[in-house]
């Protein structure tokens, strides 16, 4: 048995509506799929997005497991993305804060950081060289 790949990861959100919308001006795209929870309002959204069309799931926060605490914290997973810099400008512009600025990991160039969404998510990216040459740019 062997690890194949990132599938999902999954973000909470007390209002996933509002968690939707932002990132659906973040990423450029709507999700493609959405599900309402008991009380009719959307408890799960899902984008999937990247060269491999990984999801990522935001879920209302009525769903999370017991003790998960609200306080950003635990795994870090980053995105690869072409431009760090541009983008850390432009999740800062839509209202996220830093988390970990921007900071080169050993000098092959490796590059990180993070920020932390509107929702109190930490969403890590990252310049990674091998990522680029299992996914080339054409």
């Amino acid at each position: 048995m062997n690890l194949r790949g990132f599938a999902t990861i999954n973000y909470w959100a007390d209002d996933v509506t509002a968690a939707a919308a932002w990132y659906t001006e973040f990423l450029g795209v709507e999700p493609y799929f959405q599900r309402p929870g008991p009380d009719g309002a959307i408890a799960y959204a899902e984008f999937r997005i990247g060269d491999n069309e990984a999801e990522l799931g935001l879920v209302s926060r009525a769903f999370a497991p017991p003790g998960l605490p609200a306080e950003p914290g635990g795994a870090l997973m980053y995105w690869h993305v072409d431009d760090l810099e541009s983008m850390v400008a432009r999740l800062l512009e839509l209202g996220a804060t830093e988390f970990q600025p921007i900071t080169p990991r050993g000098d092959i160039g490796f590059v990180t950081a993070s920020v932390v969404d509107p929702f109190g998510n930490i969403l890590g990216v990252m310049y990674n060289p091998h990522y680029v040459e299992q996914h080339p740019l054409s």
